[in-house]
């Protein structure tokens, strides 16, 4: 059986449709569904009805039960045939979800997008969560519909029988890491979705050229090299999903900006994280910070070494 994908679940309105995208996610992909709760143990001292050691605290098991059952309603009206399970944890809930990961394929977490400019996840959950994750995480805001990943109908009115929009993808030419391309073609297949892939550009400092030394020309002609250099790097990846189309974009600026192919669309948004040990502990990194602050659209963040 494939691996589960993995909805963390707290009755909030984020997770609440965090919970709904990721059942018709794991529909696409044709995997289980798990929904995880998770609260804090009781506390060993005091006088309260949680303070005996070991105690099971009703107060407690209440409220997730309520936000698992609020769940799993919204699961089965979305995905009425998905083999779903919900699973209640005692445990921290950044603990219970990094543990529920080490048997899962894939997470989803509402998001209440990123704080000030430091690039740390706003909550202690999503912080404890995004930063260490050995596997993909998709952060969704509230809100989020399944008519908002489809094409607007004739009309213009929302439509859950049209296309998709387009995956797209944030890609670092200078780095470009193969899970982070897999996963974001893996989005678009089940869809029958294009696949939109960004560059942002950045003039070269005097210390070192871009690839191929595309930094010895400018203006049109380097957006044109540089257009050609990702041609260069996807071309393996469509030769192995040759059904997909794939449209590519370079813009001026930094690493951090925005990609063009975030600016408009509702389906997914994939970028790269880098899995390397900092200093300052466990953060989401620039561009991670500069999509969820911006893009109004799921984000994928895929890590890497």
């Amino acid at each position: 059986m494939l691996a589960p994908a993995v909805a963390g679940v707290d009755g909030s309105v984020e997770n609440l449709a965090a919970a709904e995208w990721a059942s018709r996610e794991a529909a696409r992909r044709v995997r289980p569904l798990c929904l995880v709760h998770a609260w804090n143990r009781p506390p060993r001292k005091g006088t309260g009805p949680c303070a005996a050691v070991g105690r099971r605290c009703p107060a407690r098991r209440c409220p997730a039960r309520r936000a698992l059952r609020q769940a799993e309603d919204r699961v089965r009206r979305t995905c009425p045939g998905l083999e779903a399970e919900a699973e209640p944890v005692e445990e921290p809930a950044a603990d219970a979800l990094l543990h529920a990961t080490e048997r899962a394929g894939l997470l989803v977490l509402g998001s209440r997008g990123l704080s000030g400019f430091t690039g740390f996840v706003v909550g202690s959950v999503a912080l404890g969560v995004v930063a260490p994750a050995t596997l993909p995480v998709v952060l969704v805001s509230a809100g989020e519909e399944a008519s908002d990943e489809r094409l607007a109908a004739d009309d213009g009115s929302p439509s859950t029988r049209t296309g998709y929009q387009d995956v797209a993808l944030g890609l670092d030419l200078g780095d470009p890491c193969g899970e982070v391309i897999e996963f974001a073609f893996e989005a678009a297949r089940p869809r029958g979705a294009r696949l939109h892939v960004g560059h942002a550009s950045q003039e070269p400092s005097q210390l070192g050229l871009g690839p191929g030394a595309i930094g010895l020309v400018s203006g049109p002609e380097q957006a044109d090299e540089w257009l050609g250099f990702l041609d260069a790097v996807i071309k393996v990846w469509r030769d192995r999903y040759p059904w997909i189309e794939v449209v590519g974009t370079v813009t001026e600026g930094c690493a951090r900006s925005v990609p063009a192919c975030a600016a408009s669309g509702a389906g997914p948004l994939v970028v790269g994280r880098r899995t390397t040990e900092r200093p300052a502990g466990p953060r989401t990194g620039p561009v991670t910070h500069a999509v969820v602050q911006h893009v109004g659209r799921p984000v994928a963040v895929v890590p890497h070494e």
